[in-house]
């Protein structure tokens, strides 16, 4: 006959208890020894090395899983600063793109008003070359 399995009030062994426990923990700290670090079940079972089906098992250690995640989300503090460091890059391009956009527009104006200047001095040069009039100073006045 085989020895009655010491199931605690989790629904599985102290030892599974424990360690379910402490990958939570490490979790919820930011602080994983064999995930991303996420705060997903799975990164959980995995944390503490059990089976799926085991920590499906330990309902209350679950349930207070899901009321950590409820009560302050997903995120982790590293994921809540990259996430913040990401929308203040976001918005840093954003501005850049934007003052690209205006120094192109009065690039284009420069380079429109060169152009018809240098058109401008070419038809002037044009018709100076073609004058043929003799320059006659003007006597000043005494």
């Amino acid at each position: 006959m085989t020895t009655p399995s010491r199931v605690t009030s989790d629904g599985v062994s102290p030892e599974t208890a424990r360690a379910l426990r402490a990958a939570m923990q490490r979790l919820f700290t930011g602080k994983p020894q064999r995930t991303d670090g996420r705060l997903t079940k799975e990164n959980l079972w995995r944390e503490a090395q059990v089976s799926r089906a085991t920590m499906n098992r330990a309902q209350p250690i679950l349930t207070e899983w899901d009321a950590h995640i409820a009560e302050r989300g997903k995120t982790t503090a590293g994921e809540a600063r990259r996430d913040a460091e990401i929308t203040r890059l976001r918005k840093r391009l954003a501005a850049k793109t934007q003052e690209c956009t205006q120094l192109e527009m009065k690039l284009k104006a420069a380079a429109t008003a060169i152009a018809a200047l240098h058109h401008d001095n070419q038809a002037l040069r044009a018709e100076l070359t073609d004058r043929s009039g003799t320059v006659v100073p003007i006597a000043r006045r005494p």
